[in-house]
């Protein structure tokens, strides 16, 4: 069976055509000699939520009933490759679900008792055991590792504020196991102060990034460091204040800051070169299914449509090592009514959604 979908298809960055095929699971841009079924639209390689956690809710750890539907969510909203930025559940059979997006997994978050949230990583009693931690999630893993960088630190009473969880010492070798085992690395950050042993170490991706400085950001740029800066999740900053603030003033304060300029944040990171990725943190208390949320929240920063949506599709699918529209690429589309560079709400209505060559929603 041969699906045709026409209309204006976007191959990539100022890539256009008006035509392309789906034989199987495989595209082609040459017409075939017959075409089964025909679908009209605007036409995407399939969306990419790089910071999302399958198999986790604000509690810990789901069934794989529960799983299941957070990925399907995901798939519905048009996402068709995540790259899950850990998760307390082992989610390798999502790999023989063909009705699944394509997952890419990073194992475990790698943190230190009571310095993260409870039931979410797998806490290291020893800190000097970072290093062989990270390179057994590398082999667990799907090519990434999560590293925790930074959390409150609570022991400090009212002084407690965001403080890095690691050495600079522990962050090279454990980053250097990785590195040696074919893994990359990615971090979650919050602070100012984590990102320093980061950059040293060899990170190769930041989660969050709010606390960056102008002089950090020269150097990300210079290593050529992604970040992905999840605005959802940030939105939520004023209500992390709120909940901590009788007890640690200090960490209240910092998070008020980087709600309050979060837009203005994000702008900067564009404005001097980052490769910014789209991710929702979706999973613990975002629900899944949210990309054209997070989009949004990047137009409101000022990012321009094409850059967003270049970001949440073929450039990160790319970024990821994964193919987008080209001849004998995998089948994975996302169809809207219009436009999403013109006009970012497009994205919230996909009006189908073809995966590994079947049309699923």
């Amino acid at each position: 069976m041969a699906l045709e979908l026409r209309g204006l298809v976007v191959l990539g960055d100022e890539q256009e055509t008006d035509r392309v095929w789906v034989l199987g699971d495989r595209l082609t841009l040459e017409r075939p000699a017959q075409v089964d079924e025909v679908l009209e639209g605007v036409v995407l390689p399939g969306l990419v939520d790089v910071h999302c956690h399958i198999g986790l809710a604000a509690e810990g750890p789901v069934d794989r009933e529960t799983a299941r539907a957070q990925a399907l969510a995901d798939r519905d909203a048009g996402v068709l490759l995540v790259r899950d930025a850990g998760s307390p559940s082992d989610t390798a059979w999502v790999h023989e679900d063909e009705e699944l997006p394509r997952l890419v997994r990073a194992g475990h978050h790698l943190a230190r008792p009571k310095r993260y949230l409870r039931h979410y990583g797998r806490e290291l009693a020893e800190p000097a055991e970072l290093a062989s931690a990270m390179a057994e999630e590398a082999e667990r893993g799907d090519g990434w590792v999560k590293l925790v960088a930074d959390w409150i630190d609570r022991d400090l009473g009212p002084e407690g504020d965001l403080r890095p969880l690691w050495t600079d010492e522990q962050l090279a070798a454990g980053i250097a196991a990785a590195h040696a085992a074919g893994a990359r690395v990615t971090a979650h950050t919050f602070s100012t102060e984590a990102i320093d042993g980061l950059l040293a170490a060899g990170i190769d991706c930041l989660e969050h990034g709010t606390g960056l400085t102008a002089e950090q950001i020269e150097q990300v740029v210079a290593r050529g460091i992604p970040v992905t800066p999840t605005l959802l999740q940030v939105a939520q900053f004023e209500l992390f204040a709120a909940q901590g603030e009788a007890k640690f003033p200090l960490f209240a304060s910092r998070m008020r800051r980087m709600h309050e300029r979060r837009y203005e944040h994000v702008r900067d990171l564009f404005d001097a070169g980052v490769q910014l990725l789209v991710g929702t943190d979706a999973g613990g208390t975002i629900e899944h299914g949210t990309i054209a949320a997070e989009c949004a929240e990047l137009g409101r920063a000022g990012i321009p449509a094409r850059e967003v949506v270049a970001a949440a599709s073929w450039r990160t699918r790319e970024y990821l090592g994964f193919e987008s529209i080209a001849e004998g690429a995998p089948a994975d589309l996302v169809v809207l009514a219009a436009d999403p560079r013109e006009e970012l709400a497009a994205l919230a209505s996909p009006s189908a959604v073809v995966l590994r060559g079947r049309r699923v929603a």
